[in-house]
């Protein structure tokens, strides 16, 4: 059951089954989205991604995997080296450390995503 619809059988599934939204989105900042109850994004294979509830009031998120094998992604070259950066605001508070923890970090050669 997803965006009010009952699910349909996978090997039935085509583009057009997939829900969109009818206004168009503000792509210019492709590090923050405004999700409304029922929303439901589907992330490329080996994107890392975050989430930072910014509003007032508790945030509930569901997460799945597509398989059993989702691939391998080096998380600390994905949260420190990543292109654009994540916010030092976010990663100091996902972390519960220091401002000067998250820029040593930062400055740290890791190993590819590969």
């Amino acid at each position: 059951f997803v965006n009010g619809k009952f699910c349909k059988d996978s090997k039935l599934v085509k583009a057009e089954d997939f829900f969109l939204h009818v206004e168009p989105g503000n792509t210019a900042n492709s590090l923050n989205a405004e999700v409304t109850p029922g929303d439901v994004f589907v992330f490329p294979i080996g994107l890392i991604h975050f989430q930072l509830n910014v509003g007032y009031g508790n945030a509930i998120a569901i997460a799945a995997l597509s398989s059993q094998n989702p691939g391998t992604i080096t998380v600390a070259k994905a949260l420190f080296k990543s292109t654009p950066p994540i916010s030092s605001e976010v990663l100091t508070k996902a972390f519960q450390v220091d401002k000067k923890v998250i820029d040593y970090l930062q400055k740290q050669s890791w190993y590819n995503n590969n």
